[in-house]
Order: C-alpha cells, then structure tokens, then sequence
C-alpha cells in the first residue's frame, strides 16, 4: 500500500501491532495460568499498552508537525522573496510526494520569473537604444529647422511648413522620452527618491508648466488645496504624472474650459485631482484609456500619442497608488489619485 511507503508511517503501525500484541500475549498468559486477581491484570497490561500507543502516537505527529512547520517557513521564506527556497523531500510517502510537486512548482515559478525579468530587461536595452538613437537625428533636425526658418523670413510658405515641421519633431520627441520612461518603469529600473514634499509647491510647478499654453488657447488652469499639505514620494516623478493628466485636460477642452488641480488629505491616504470640464470620455473608451497608443474613434484629438495617460498610471502604481477616472460626454473628466499615507513609527 502507498500508504505505509512512508518508512515513518510503517514504523507507528508496526508498533501499535507490536503492542496489541504483547498486550493480547500477556493476557492469554494470565488468564491461561489461572494468576489471582487476573482481571486486574489485564485491565494494568491495556493501560500500559493504551499508554504505550499513546506515546508512538504523540511522537509520531510531533515529527509530522515539525515537518509541516518547516514546510510553511520554506512556502513563508519563497514568498518573501527568496527564490531558493525548497522544501525538504528526502523521503516517500503521499505527503513527500506533495513536497516534491511544490517544489516543482516553485522552480517552474522561477524559470517564469527569470524569463519575465530578461523580457524586461531586452524591452527596456531595445527601447533605450532606440530612443538614444532616435536622439541624435532629433536634434540635428531640430537645428537644421531652425536654420531654414531663419534663412526663409522672406517665404511664408517656407515658414509655414518648416513651423509645422517643428510642431512635428515635437511630438516625435516626446514620444522617444515617453517610450524611455515607460520602458524604465516596466523593467523596475526607475529608483524613487522619496521624500516629504509640499503638495502646493508641486501643483504651481506644474500649472507654470502649462501656463503659456493656457493663456495662449484661452483656457485656466486653477489650484485648490492646503497650503501646509506634505505628501511622500519622488518630486520628479509626480510632477511628470500629474503634467500628463493636465496635458490630457488642455487637449480635451475649449476656448473658455478651466482644468483644476486638487489636493486634500484624509486619514489614511492623500488624494490629488485632476479635474476639467471639457468633452469627457465616451463610455466606450472608459476601459482602455490606460491602454498604450490607445485612440478613441470619437476623439477629434490630432495632438495625442496615446502615451500620457499609461505613464500616469505607471508613475502612481510605481509609488504604490491608484488611479481611477469619472467621466461624462459633454460634462468633462475627473482624474483621481489616491496614495498612502506612510506610517510613522
């Protein structure tokens, strides 16, 4: 029987028999001598044979519990991290047997694991090399533009096109930089430099950063929130994250529309959004904002990669937050982003 492959388990059953033996043994003898008060004795021999079960019993499921808190601290140690991690299976039986499947589990867990991670890391040297190489050619385009803009005042036609051609070469290069970035952030690459800082600080930053072009397409971007208000992340990162939500605002809105940034805190997190009244988002594309390079068919919008929105959602979830979106046809979009607030010991 499978059951008794288990040298531990043969061992426990053949003491018991050995046991019940003795016991059945010495009580024959003493009901076959005709000993006085032979009664008693039996009742003494199944005491001690029920007390010598007792404790094969006891040690037996003592070594089984010692084996299965091992197994546990292993599982516990794998899932903390550390990818070496097995279970000790050096014996048979349907419990070992177990052991060894889990074991192979992890290492099919592993094999996955290490593959994820080279996939990253070709995905991330590709998409670097790439954008590194499409850098140079930018540049030297960019200059070659400015050149021709300077050196046609007198062709308005020239200046037009070449005008087009920078807004283009814009695009392009924004396009390379967010490629970089969300190649960075998949591939865990990107260190966070954490600290506390002002929340008001941040929001004017970006508001300044958009400030010309709100101006330009008549259009307000306002501030609201504590001015004391501290929130713990990577300064760099959040401005890069909210910029791209008021950038996806100002596309989205018309001569007149206003984009706000909020801010507030609550007990257990710190909430920032982003909040405009422009054409909103159609119920058909709720689900696939945050999907990269993702063009809705009803949006008029001819200034958009499809970039801005992902890496919103990567910079939050990077700094181990939330991001969800409420939006209207008509009535304007509200972007949220909810983060922890770090426990202070």
């Amino acid at each position: 029987m499978k059951l008794f492959a288990n040298r531990k388990v043969a061992l426990l059953f053949k003491e018991i028999t050995l046991w019940m033996l003795m016991f059945a043994l010495a009580s024959a003898l003493f009901a076959g001598t005709g000993v006085p008060n032979a009664g008693k004795w039996v009742l003494l021999c199944g005491l001690c044979m029920g007390a010598a079960v007792w404790i094969s019993c006891f040690r037996y499921f003592r070594g089984q519990h010692k084996i299965m808190e091992d197994a546990i601290s292993r599982i516990t140690d794998y899932l903390s991290g550390n990818r070496d991690a097995a279970i000790q299976c050096n014996d048979e039986g349907e419990l070992y047997r177990l052991f060894h499947e889990v074991n192979t589990l992890v290492s099919i867990l592993n094999a996955y694991a290490e593959e994820e991670e080279h996939t990253k890391r070709f995905l991330q040297d590709t998409l670097s090399d790439i954008s590194h190489q499409l850098k140079t050619p930018l540049a030297a385009l960019n200059v070659y533009n400015g050149i021709i803009q300077e050196e046609t005042r007198n062709h308005p036609d020239v200046q037009r096109f070449s005008r087009l051609s920078e807004k283009e070469l814009g695009r392009m290069e924004m396009l390379v930089q967010n490629l970089l970035k969300l190649a960075k952030l998949d591939a865990g690459a990107v260190v966070l430099e954490w600290k506390w800082e002002n929340m008001a600080s941040i929001a004017e930053e970006v508001r300044e950063q958009f400030l010309f072009r709100a101006e330009q397409e008549g259009k307000e971007i306002r501030l609201s929130g504590g001015e004391e208000i501290q929130v713990f992340c990577d300064r760099n990162w959040i401005i890069e994250a909210v910029s791209n939500l008021v950038k996806n605002g100002l596309d989205h809105t018309e001569r007149g529309n206003t984009v706000q940034i909020q801010w507030q805190m609550f007990a257990a997190f710190f909430q920032v959004t982003v909040k405009d009244n422009g054409s909103g988002i159609h119920p058909e594309d709720m689900h696939h904002i945050f999907k990269r390079f993702y063009r809705s068919r009803f949006s008029k919008d001819i200034q958009g990669i499809g970039l801005g929105l992902p890496l919103a959602k990567a910079i939050v979830e990077a700094h181990g937050g939330t991001i969800e979106v409420d939006s209207a046809v008509g009535r304007g979009t509200v972007f949220t982003m909810n983060f922890r607030i770090p426990t202070k010991l």
